[in-house]
């Protein structure tokens, strides 16, 4: 069997990511007319119905789910032969789509991106922000930025940072409310609690610098929000105490516009990690840009005190 045309194979994958015509369309540039003629080509060229239609979505046949994972595959190799062509010359080409956090993306991560276009003018990078974590296999992410160890053992996760929550608010809040001194103490403040996973975090861990045992208390508070960003406002605004990354927190604890609590306790320590959907086709731009943030990471890198 002989392909015509390697863009049916998109429209195929675009498809199934999409669960429409119109949607694999939209991301090949085609009129929906343009795309369902090279599907039935591509259905006549296979000698079976890729997908079974309705009003509604396009799902899958089992001959459909087949050509798709082989095709994806194929693809995957066309995309990275040339991204390795490319580099011979020295020259990275092509799009990275990046999913990652609210806030450090404001923080930390925007920087970086601007350094390495920079860098690297042939390249476009594409942002997805949410604190929601992604498929990154089905949302065809190329790298996520994410907080906390790997639950896909599919995955590939490359560790850019070991970093520490903070408990923290802004100066009008101490001013008014105190600086609790002891974990236990939370307990009469206004704690914002962030809802990680589709549930909302009810209790901060922390444990003593100079080592013990460790805490978990429960907080309370009247405000919670699924957006690290919008956290990270509040307290700005001196609303509430927040428990964040201290990536997330840094130039404003630097500059004093918020004030880490609780002298002599640690938050919770866990890695932020770059995450591949696999190892076996990163196209050179993607491990470029991977390579670029674990030396920005590792140059930002959280006091020592965090590390531990």
């Amino acid at each position: 069997m002989r392909f015509e045309n390697i863009a049916d194979l998109r429209v195929l994958v675009e498809t199934a990511r999409g669960g429409s015509l119109t949607a694999a369309a939209k991301a090949l540039d085609l009129t929906p007319a343009a795309a369902s003629a090279m599907l039935k080509r591509l259905e006549a060229e296979v000698g079976a119905r890729l997908f079974e239609r309705s009003t509604r979505a396009m799902r899958l046949t089992e001959q459909g789910q087949t050509l798709l994972d082989y095709a994806s595959r194929a693809l995957d190799l066309l995309q990275e032969g040339a991204s390795q062509a490319a580099s011979q010359t020295g020259v990275l080409r092509g799009t990275v789509r990046v999913a990652a956090p609210s806030d450090l993306s404001r923080s930390l991560l925007l920087g970086c991106f601007d350094e390495f276009l920079a860098r690297h003018p042939g390249v476009q990078i594409a942002l997805s922000v949410s604190d929601r974590l992604q498929d990154v296999r089905r949302d065809a992410v190329d790298l996520a930025v994410r907080y906390g160890a790997l639950a896909d053992s599919q995955l590939v996760a490359r560790r850019l940072c070991v970093t520490r929550r903070v408990a923290c608010a802004a100066p009008a809040y101490v001013a008014r409310r105190g600086a609790p001194m002891h974990p236990a103490e939370l307990a009469g403040h206004d704690c914002l609690t962030l809802h990680i996973g589709g549930r909302r975090e009810l209790r901060w861990q922390f444990e003593p610098a100079g080592g013990g045992e460790a805490l978990s208390v429960a907080v309370p508070g009247a405000r919670s929000v699924d957006d690290g960003a919008v956290a990270h406002a509040w307290a700005l605004a001196g609303q509430c105490v927040v428990y964040k990354s201290a990536l997330d927190v840094r130039a404003h604890l630097q500059s004093g516009a918020l004030v880490a609590l609780l002298p002599g306790w640690l938050g919770q320590r866990y890695e932020v990690n770059a995450v591949l959907p696999s190892n076996r086709f990163v196209p050179a731009r993607v491990r470029a840009l991977v390579e670029h943030l674990a030396q920005r990471f590792d140059a930002l890198a959280a006091p020592e005190d965090m590390r531990r």
